[in-house]
């Protein structure tokens, strides 16, 4: 799994490793008795200080999603994460304000994305 950490969303570092590792789980590209990086490995990954590592993955301990098992290391567990509609709303949110700004600065509109959507999903049935 790729993390990512999105400096321009206003969501808080850690947050945005806990959604990703809730999502990917809920995916599937996560799961039960996956290894996760090392604190140290993902902060460096990341570029961000590993005491963000260290609060968002002891978070997801604390909801029985992640497993550490001292000297090896950080294990996705048997707890499916529930996704809420307000953490749904926030990734859509997200996802969106990231299409919009990347089509635009490409010269394309709203309708040009829109238009390209619809023909995808039309595509895909």
């Amino acid at each position: 799994m790729e993390f990512s950490i999105d400096t321009k969303s206003g969501v808080p570092f850690y947050r945005q490793v806990i959604e990703q590792v809730k999502f990917a789980i809920a995916r599937g590209v996560l799961t039960t008795g996956d290894r996760l990086p090392t604190v140290r490995q993902l902060a460096v990954d990341l570029s961000i200080n590993p005491n963000t590592v260290i609060r968002a993955y002891r978070e997801l301990e604390i909801e029985g999603i992640l497993e550490t098992q001292q000297g090896s290391g950080t294990f996705v567990g048997n707890h499916r994460p529930e996704i809420d509609e307000l953490e749904k709303q926030r990734m859509l949110d997200q996802i969106l304000t990231d299409l919009l700004a990347r089509a635009t600065a490409y010269g394309l509109s709203l309708d040009d994305v829109l238009a390209q959507l619809k023909q995808r999903k039309e595509a895909s049935r």
